[in-house]
């Protein structure tokens, strides 16, 4: 199992004011597509290959 890059008790909590409840795979699954989008940036800033810092122009 991959490490969890968020906050499960923030998550869950945002889920339950809206009326929702969350399973175990839906927080891995939402790790896993954070994991995703952080390595795609980091590909995009090293092959623009000027930069060192992610920005939030990479997310795209």
């Amino acid at each position: 199992m991959a490490e969890t890059l968020v906050v499960v008790s923030k998550v869950k909590k945002i889920v339950k004011e809206a009326g929702f409840r969350t399973s175990g795979e839906y927080v891995q699954a939402l790790s896993d597509k954070i994991s995703q989008i952080v390595t795609a940036s980091i590909e995009k800033v090293k092959a623009d290959g000027s930069r060192k810092t992610l920005g939030q122009q990479d997310l795209l």
